[in-house]
């Protein structure tokens, strides 16, 4: 099978050269980064790729340098890694990469930008405000309704996000997002049912459905629950299927993202999706949905990390 730019699997793994995979770094999903990279360290090496491990402590641009590497396999999640900073080094550097480039994650990384954008292009997404120094959300009750929730503007896997269902629970919310952000996102809920779109390449992979017992899809359902329930097929009739997964793509579109990706949305009792999130490095742990996605698509997890490094191929040097 071919990805992108018809570029075999096996010409992948034989002209990749030494791959950097890049993992750890200084945000507030260290340790998930840690867990995918060294997942993806692994598949890559039992695959016979020269992949090593670069775990950001300090100088990113040192340790990179030390490895004197071909490319790197980024699987940096949060701040630092996923926001274009890590992307801008690599760029400078001339060091080709997996996944999307500065201005693709700068905005997905920023949840208010990104749903500016995806306003500005007609593509659904819940009604928010962002609250200032001066500024006690209580507004938003007012123009959305309870409940809420508060998200720190950029931060990844659910960190210091809350579900606000009474309004003296907002300000303990507000303060508890201010702990990983001075901007702060406070989103009307969408009450419905949650999916997820994997991205790979071009392509599409099958949606998941995710089910939790627990207020919302947070961090301990995502990393740590045995209840969190993974549909996949996600009971969507075929026309839902291709509909969601078009708004989805169009959302990754959207936000200047490329190589691969994940599209958060819920959809609501009248069927209408609505666009939460777009991940441009999502996780890759044994938790993960990009991997539950591909294997539903008959991909291996090695076969899958050959696909991402395949992205890398296709960025140019910066002159």
């Amino acid at each position: 099978m071919t990805m992108s730019g018809n570029l075999t699997d096996e010409y992948v793994t034989t002209h990749a050269g030494r791959v950097a995979v890049l993992m750890g770094g200084p945000s507030a999903e260290r340790e998930i980064s840690i867990r995918s990279g060294t997942a993806v360290l692994k598949a890559l090496q039992s695959v016979g790729v020269d992949a090593v491990e670069v775990c950001w402590d300090g100088d990113l641009n040192a340790q990179i340098a030390a490895v004197r590497p071909d490319r790197a396999f980024i699987a940096l999640h949060g701040r630092g890694g996923e926001d274009g900073c890590a992307q801008g080094a690599l760029d400078v550097a001339q060091i080709p990469y997996t996944g999307s480039g500065v201005l693709g994650c700068a905005l997905a990384m920023d949840k208010a930008r990104s749903k500016l954008q995806w306003r500005s292009v007609g593509l659904p997404t819940p009604d928010f405000l962002v609250v200032s120094e001066s500024e006690d959300g209580t507004s938003a009750i007012q123009r959305f309704g309870l409940p809420l929730m508060v998200k720190p503007a950029r931060e990844g896997s659910s960190i210091g996000i809350s579900k606000v269902e009474h309004a003296d629970e907002l300000p303990q919310a507000i303060a508890d997002a201010k702990h990983f952000d001075d901007t702060i996102l406070i989103e009307k809920f969408i009450t419905g049912s949650e999916y997820t779109l994997s991205i790979l390449g071009p392509t599409t992979l099958p949606i998941i459905k995710v089910e939790t017992p627990r207020k919302f899809y947070d961090y301990e359902a995502k990393y740590h629950a045995n209840t969190t329930r993974y549909l996949c097929p996600a009971g969507l009739s075929e026309a839902d299927e291709r509909t969601f997964a078009s708004v989805g793509l169009k959302a990754f579109v959207a936000l200047a993202a490329s190589g691969w990706g994940r599209v958060d949305f819920m959809v609501d009792a009248h069927n209408n999706p609505w666009l939460i999130e777009l991940n441009t490095v999502p996780g890759m742990t044994d938790h993960s949905l990009v991997p539950m996605a591909a294997a539903h698509a008959g991909l291996s997890f090695e076969q899958l990390v050959i696909r991402i490094l395949a992205s890398s191929f296709r960025r140019a040097h910066v002159a």
